[in-house]
């Protein structure tokens, strides 16, 4: 028996669909003022056309994209892995900065020093020193720089993990470890079933900021050497005397970020609305 809405809920929920359609042409036609007042006042200064020129070419823009594309796929390739190891990476500093007792304290203290070094240093000093010191001690071994620069984005990226994993496994209240204990399970069986599962999830939204802020840096990685985009387009900048490669590198790079950027907005929201729920 299919179900009657009354008069009164009608209008309801006619008067919020009302609402609903002005709100809609409301921000529709804001947006398009204010898109039109950029546009101008863009567009009409006097220096424009020579903006336009050096940095909107669309003949420069399709010659070197083709290359630029090609440099992206390298970036996205260690967007991949950087981001798989420095999670693994900052996983296990924040477990070893968690462990208790006075017989762990030189774990806790290195995990610690590591943590607050990298977080502090800015990467393209890690970058430099990973991508030209390292060879310059000549040992046997010595991976490519492609991998070194790799190494350096990891490590930094893994100390900002390692405190994002750190604060999801102490939200974790005390008694369910306890719990866990009096239950049988050894303090690892109790990290690995009770609280890291429960810290992973509660800093989701988060980690996945992160990972979107790796996925410019690992621009960067230009730096050492390596043909990646920024590198395509800084190619393309020399030979063609216009910087119209930068911005066409610039605008891949957005298109790269929006997924991963839209995945951490839904996370976020279902994160906060679980969270009121419950609350």
């Amino acid at each position: 028996m299919s179900h009657t809405p009354s008069t009164r809920q009608q209008e309801r929920i006619a008067y919020r669909r009302g609402r609903a359609v002005r709100s809609v042409l409301l921000a529709a036609a804001s947006t398009a003022v204010v898109g039109t007042v950029l546009t101008v006042g863009i567009t009409g200064a006097p220096g424009w056309e020579r903006v336009k020129e050096s940095f909107f070419d669309p003949e420069t823009a399709v010659e070197y994209l083709p290359e630029i594309l090609r440099g992206l796929w390298l970036n996205v390739k260690l967007l991949v892995v950087c981001a798989t190891l420095a999670m693994v990476l900052g996983l296990l500093i924040a477990v070893l900065r968690t462990l208790r007792g006075p017989v762990f304290f030189p774990v806790r203290a290195m995990a610690t020093t590591y943590t607050y070094s990298f977080r502090g240093l800015p990467l393209i000093i890690v970058i430099y020193l990973f991508a030209f010191g390292i060879p310059g001690l000549r040992l046997q071994g010595t991976p490519d720089v492609l991998w070194l620069g790799a190494a350096a984005i990891t490590v930094t990226y893994g100390a900002y993990l390692a405190e994002v994993f750190r604060a999801g496994i102490e939200s974790v209240h005390p008694s369910q470890i306890a719990a866990a204990r009096s239950l049988g399970l050894s303090y690892r069986q109790a990290m690995r079933h009770v609280v890291l599962p429960q810290a992973v999830r509660r800093v989701a939204p988060p980690l996945l900021n992160d990972t979107v802020a790796l996925q410019k840096d690992v621009g960067l990685i230009s730096l050492a050497g390596p043909v990646d985009a920024i590198r395509a387009a800084q190619i393309g900048v020399a030979q063609s005397a216009d910087f119209t490669p930068y911005v066409v590198a610039g605008v891949l790079f957005v298109l790269l970020a929006l997924p991963l950027i839209a995945v951490t907005d839904w996370v976020t929201l279902r994160a906060a609305r679980r969270q009121n729920a419950g609350s």
